[in-house]
């Protein structure tokens, strides 16, 4: 029999704070963690807007030695693994670290390192590149020097579905325990990716906002959205099976009820056209919850504030939840704090699970203007409190990935 899974401690750094509250507390006031990048100059570029964690610095969380040799999209990680697990009040058993799970997505990895020792290669020579190079840029680094970090020694691996990889993640790791392979999954997703080869690309492959106003330039499902803003940071959750988390006393915060996972098949960055993939992997995140349509209270959205994304995943939406679409509260916190690229599914589970907590759905910021194409309620400008018994939280991706995850109250948690 499936086991349940659980979940008994949540961690974030995003651009709106260094942990889960700050970061929460900003999402209901309405503030933007959007902003100028600061973290490179090129004036060929000119102004760059991005959505940067601010006023991080890793040693106040990790030994300097440790900081120098991991890549930021690790050091990040880290941070977002130590409030989880300190919130789950939980420490790996020495006897039983085989049952503990290391699973932490993200999409593009160490990608900092390896374009700064790229420069070194080019000006100082091959013998000037540093020797942390391979262990900074690999994108397992994050899960497996995190497992060595907690002394999990159950699998440990990353997930890479592009903007999906840290729902992908939290997805698998429950897996695994309703499985009863492990009885522990550390599972998210973290990203550090905001540097000038990486805004080039995706600017070239006109996906990221020509706004230069950081208060206009992540609208979701506004007409005159015209790109996401870049961003980084990391999710984390400690994920447990039900039996283990009750027998230890844990504090349990929501149950992850369903996962969903599907291939669009279709294009390698544009959504299919009648959303089929999006469709199908909320459908299945439903089925897995044993949940039907109305029992969702809250539709946390991918919503990048790309044209295509917001109106396909607009439609995804009326297919699979009917009429009821049109009453449903979605809402997009990429408006916010930008798109944290393979940590956006992860933080915004984290998100999905603090909703349900306090019963408050975040805003949809920056929303002026609708579009007759998305005409769903987006929860505008202002946070609301309503009672939620179950939230699904959609993470999509470049390559046609589709993830959806439900997240539902737990009998003892309320």
């Amino acid at each position: 029999m499936s086991r349940r899974v659980v979940v008994t401690g949540l961690g974030m750094v995003t651009p709106l704070g260094l942990d889960s509250q700050a970061t929460w507390d900003a999402l209901l006031a309405g503030r933007s963690g959007v902003g100028l990048v600061t973290q490179f100059e090129d004036e060929r570029f000119g102004d760059v807007v991005a959505a940067e964690v601010k006023d991080f610095d890793p040693t106040e969380f990790m030994q300097r030695k440790e900081a120098r040799r991991a890549d930021r999209f690790t050091q990040l990680a880290f941070v977002a693994a130590d409030e989880a697990l300190r919130q789950a009040d939980y420490e790996t058993p020495e006897d039983d670290g085989h049952r503990v799970a290391t699973i932490i997505g993200t999409a593009v990895g160490g990608v900092l390192s390896l374009t700064r020792e790229g420069e070194v290669l080019r000006e100082r020579g091959p013998n000037r590149v540093s020797p942390f190079l391979m262990t900074q840029m690999l994108p397992d680094m994050a899960s497996g020097q995190l497992s060595i970090r907690l002394g999990a020694k159950g699998v440990n691996f990353s997930v890479t579905s592009a903007c999906a990889s840290g729902a992908d993640a939290i997805g698998v790791g429950a897996a695994m325990i309703r499985r009863g392979e492990v009885d522990v999954a550390v599972a998210g997703g973290t990203e550090a990716a905001i540097s000038p080869l990486v805004v080039a690309g995706f600017a070239a492959a006109k996906a990221l906002t020509e706004s230069r106003d950081p208060e206009t330039a992540s609208r979701p499902f506004d007409l005159n959205r015209d790109g996401f803003v870049i961003g980084e940071g990391a999710g984390v959750l400690l994920l447990e099976d039900e039996e283990h988390a009750l027998a230890r006393g844990a504090p349990v915060l929501a149950e992850l009820a369903g996962y969903g996972a599907t291939s669009d098949a279709f294009h390698v960055t544009q959504p299919a056209e009648n959303a089929s993939g999006a469709v199908l992997a909320m459908q299945a995140a439903l089925e897995d919850a044993g949940a039907t349509p109305d029992d969702i209270d809250y539709l946390n959205a991918h919503g990048t504030s790309t044209p295509l994304n917001d109106r396909f995943e607009t439609l995804a939406a009326k297919r699979v939840f009917g009429e009821y679409a049109y009453t449903l509260p979605m809402s997009s916190t990429k408006s916010a704090m930008g798109h944290l690229l393979g940590a956006a599914g992860a933080v915004e589970a984290a998100i999905s699970v603090l909703a349900l907590q306090h019963s408050a759905i975040p805003p949809t910021i920056h929303y002026e203007t609708p579009d007759p194409d998305c005409d769903l309620d987006y929860v505008p400008n202002t946070a609301r409190s309503a009672p939620l018994r179950a939230v699904m939280t959609n993470a999509f991706g470049f390559g046609g990935h589709n993830s959806s995850l439900v997240f539902r109250q737990h009998a003892r948690s309320t």
